[in-house]
């Protein structure tokens, strides 16, 4: 990965400290942005084989990011701002994530380490690997100093809580402001639009409206939610909002909840799909639409419309494109000239991606050369939270996914709960903004 020459300054240039070293990030993008772009590929090593790792889906939905950030051990680097002299160290790595002397475990056990059956039964050597499996499972090392004392938690009240500020979430947020509804809506990034603003472009996807276009104080960004619970005040959100003095628990108390939360992207299971150099299809086109940061020379392989329009793109900004292997089937018409069917992928290289390689249809094994491998495939509905509320989730055996059960309006099993967007299964931007506003005029008739 790298910054495209002919990229826009989109912020204040600074440094960052990275173990001893000052590496040039741009202030307020997400560090692991920065990081990959100074081609520091490897940010920690993995638990239990120590193998390197690179932020994959810059979602916040994986653990390969995760840094020692200013003494802070597990910070999610994809988002976290980047800000002068910040301190940054790589973790699980003994003496250092560059030569680490656990990383001999990979080949000692090239068929695998079951650290729990190892020794089992012999009692001096059964302690000792006791200890060992826990030093092993332990993921980063606790701070030096103690936390500090975070800002009190607040409470909000409001008719409507939305979560998302996708295409589905935006929709719905429309309708509320047009009915004079009062409304709340928490989006976790830092901006607003989800695959609209960062996504491979669709045709017919909406705009994303400003903050503006609502009442305000009513759109909360860098706004993650974390859980749907009961007190004896009613139903409340719990949500982390980051504000000038520090990050503050809010309680959300509202009548009914419109849950908007998209998706985050699986990863397919190929032979060394966890080297550095191997992002998730939305993860790249985040990175280049918003940061103009993007590979010399891209694999992509998956299936459905993102993939596709994600290599239209990559071509567009100057990256070249070596491959786009459908695993589903033949490629679209219109699709990318490097398009083929294909299967069994593979990513090659000892430290980071240098090449790919599949099975063509038809045909035998090829192998294109890369510095970085795309996997674009419909996301994985992030259903936890409507879960948690009282929605019923099934599994959907023909697309694989689990999916939030709901009629055409958006109503689950929970009454309160109503679901739009990729929850319910996917589709366009497009569908999803048409789903928004039809739920949100649902729960608006449904409110006394």
């Amino acid at each position: 990965m790298r910054r495209l020459p002919d990229a826009s300054p989109r912020g204040r240039a600074i440094t960052v400290d990275l173990e001893g070293e000052s590496i040039p990030a741009i202030e307020g993008e997400p560090v692991a942005c920065s990081l990959i772009a100074a081609d520091e590929q490897m940010l920690a090593r993995s638990v239990k084989y120590h193998r390197p790792r690179s932020p994959y889906c810059f979602a916040a939905a994986c653990s390969h990011c995760l840094m020692r950030v200013d003494g802070q051990p597990n910070v999610y680097t994809c988002r976290t701002p980047a800000r002068e002299g910040m301190r940054l160290e790589r973790q699980n790595a003994y003496p250092s994530a560059k030569v680490d002397v656990f990383e001999t475990i990979d080949w000692f056990f090239p068929k695998g380490l079951d650290h729990h059956e190892m020794f089992a039964g012999v009692p001096v050597a059964e302690q000792v690997m006791a200890k060992v499996a826990r030093q092993l499972a332990g993921l980063g090392l606790l701070p030096k100093e103690a936390a500090p004392t975070p800002p009190p938690a607040r409470t909000l009240r409001t008719r409507v809580a939305v979560v998302g500020g996708g295409a589905a979430g935006l929709a719905a947020a429309r309708v509320l402001t047009e009915r004079g509804v009062p409304f709340l809506l928490f989006e976790r990034d830092g901006h607003l639009g989800g695959r609209l603003a960062h996504g491979a472009p669709e045709a017919g996807a909406p705009e994303v409206p400003e903050a503006t276009a609502f009442p305000k104080g009513s759109v909360y960004t860098r706004a993650p939610v974390l859980g749907l619970y009961d007190d004896e005040g009613g139903r409340y959100l719990a949500v982390g909002v980051w504000e000038p003095e520090g990050p503050r628990l809010l309680k959300v108390y509202a009548e009914r909840f419109l849950l908007a939360p998209g998706g985050h992207p699986p990863m397919l299971p190929f032979e060394n799909n966890d080297l550095p150099g191997v992002y998730s299809g939305r993860a790249a086109s985040l990175l280049l639409r918003r940061y103009d940061v993007a590979p010399e020379v891209a694999a992509l392989v998956g299936w459905g419309p993102e993939l596709h329009a994600l290599a239209n793109l990559m071509q567009e900004r100057g990256v070249k494109v070596a491959v786009v292997v459908d695993l589903k089937g033949a490629p679209p018409s219109g699709a990318h000239p490097a398009a083929v069917q294909g299967s069994e992928p593979k990513a090659h290289g000892l430290r980071g991606v240098g090449a790919f390689s599949y099975t063509a249809q038809g045909g035998g094994r090829k192998k294109v050369s890369c510095d970085a491998v795309l996997v674009s495939v419909p996301v994985s509905p992030s259903f936890e939270l409507a879960r948690q509320g009282g929605a019923k989730v099934t599994f959907d055996a023909g697309r694989g996914l689990f999916v939030v059960e709901a009629d055409a309006d958006g109503r689950t099993q929970a009454t309160d709960v109503y679901a739009a967007g990729d929850l319910t299964g996917g589709g366009t931007a497009k569908e999803a903004g048409a789903a928004g506003r039809r739920v949100a005029e649902a729960l608006v008739g449904g409110l006394s």
